[in-house]
């Protein structure tokens, strides 16, 4: 058993609590979207801009270069507003950048539209975990990032199969017109709903901007998790720019199946991924990522050494992979929240997200000189990529493990902390 088990992990959630959770998923949704959309129209922007791998690889990267640049630039600031002003104001650019993807009509500008995008867009998951840092106790944060990690369920389920019949019927663009119009609704919901959220603004920082980004970074207590989250993003996104054009073309399933495969992988995953939320507040956050992890690496193995199989069949292990992906994501997000005290919660979470993106556009940029794409379409040296995530995803037990350890000393009743130390958990 976790010594991160809290007695108290029944805790109701308020009226406003279950107001503010969708708001933030739907938040989280439209940006997961708008990120996860760009590998099922992989294989499409490939042959409609003649893009080799190295440069789909670099369009997906591009989000990610630019989020974690935004995300350092803006961490400094994250503890200075109010967190409300925050999301909305990145949330507007977010819009835009998504805009100009919509609208482009070369390459290059669709890398424009992917590093404006990244610039904003890539705030808002950090913003979002540090208000749920902020309005929910530890032991109702498992729950809460099962329900807001459904975002990427619900993009699965509704998202991208409505994404991918627009871009089948009207064109690549539609979907990214889809993601605007309904972002533009989300944020006039924002406005009208989700009230300031200041309560990190009563500790007034006596340091500026840079300095308070510097003592961030700085922080021994902090370091760990930074490169925890650079690996867990690793292992997590080096097989996603590639996974549609591999199930095209070496799995031979049509692009017109695409659709059903990402409903019913995506009804899975929102069946499993408030389950895996309780799971993570009742036996533990270390013990559910440990099962997740060891699910991920049998699946992820049998995954990226396929050859063409039943289309049912792909998406059993599409379902399974997924679950034992999003069980080691929930508990070790939920653990994250633990780490910083409360005048550095929003620059953690920012500092976190950008190593988060930058990370994951390494990924992609690696897997793109990994693998190779033959004349009929082929890819090549695609199980290598699933043998670099089983390494990482295993590091990554260890690591964690250190990570429980210290929160568990921090949420552990029978020690004595600092009133400061204990409301920052």
């Amino acid at each position: 058993m976790s010594k991160t088990r809290n007695s108290s992990n029944n805790t109701p959630f308020t009226a406003y609590q279950k107001l503010v959770i969708p708001i933030l998923a739907i938040v989280q949704f439209t940006v997961v979207l708008d990120f996860m959309v760009m590998a099922p129209l992989g294989d499409m922007l490939m042959k409609t801009m003649k893009l080799n791998a190295s440069q789909f690889a670099a369009a997906v990267s591009a989000y990610a270069f630019s989020a974690g640049i935004s995300g350092l630039l803006a961490a400094g600031f994250a503890d200075k507003f109010d967190r409300k002003k925050l999301l909305l104001f990145f949330y507007s650019g977010f819009i835009m950048g998504t805009f100009v993807c919509a609208m482009a009509s070369t390459y290059h500008m669709l890398m424009i539209g992917r590093i404006v995008t990244g610039i904003f867009g890539g705030v808002l998951g950090s913003i979002s975990f540090a208000i749920v840092a902020d309005l929910f106790s530890f032991d109702q944060r498992g729950r809460v990032m099962g329900f807001v990690q459904m975002a990427f369920a619900i993009s699965q389920v509704g998202g991208i199969p409505v994404g991918l019949y627009l871009a089948n019927r009207f064109g690549w663009e539609a979907p990214f017109f889809l993601i605007v119009g309904l972002s533009i609704l989300t944020a006039m919901v924002i406005i009208r709903f989700l009230k300031p959220v200041v309560t990190h603004m009563e500790r007034k920082l006596a340091v500026n901007p840079v300095q308070h980004l510097r003592k961030t970074i700085s922080n021994r207590e902090y370091q760990l998790p930074f490169v925890t989250t650079a690996l867990l993003s690793i292992g997590g996104f080096m097989m996603m720019p590639f996974s549609t054009p591999f199930i095209i073309n070496n799995l031979h399933i049509s692009q017109l199946s695409l659709p059903l495969i990402y409903v019913i992988t995506g009804i899975g995953s929102m069946v499993t991924l408030p389950l895996i939320g309780k799971l993570s507040d009742r036996v533990g956050k270390y013990p559910t990522f440990v099962g997740g992890s060891i699910l991920a690496i049998i699946m992820v193995f049998i995954y990226t050494n396929l050859s063409p199989i039943p289309i049912w069949e792909l998406i059993v292990i599409n379902m399974v992979m997924f679950a034992g992906i999003m069980s080691r994501m929930i508990p070790a997000t939920a653990l994250m929240t633990a780490i910083p005290a409360l005048e550095d919660r929003g620059a953690f979470m920012s500092i976190n997200s950008s190593l988060q993106q930058v990370a994951g556009g390494i990924a992609s940029v690696i897997a793109g000189l990994i693998i190779y794409q033959q004349p009929n379409g082929n890819l090549q040296h695609f199980n290598t990529l699933g043998y670099v995530t089983i390494s990482v995803m295993i590091v990554c037990i260890f690591l964690i493990y250190i990570i429980n350890n210290r929160v568990a000393a921090k949420v552990n009743p029978s020690i004595q902390m600092p009133p400061s130390e204990l409301a920052s958990v």
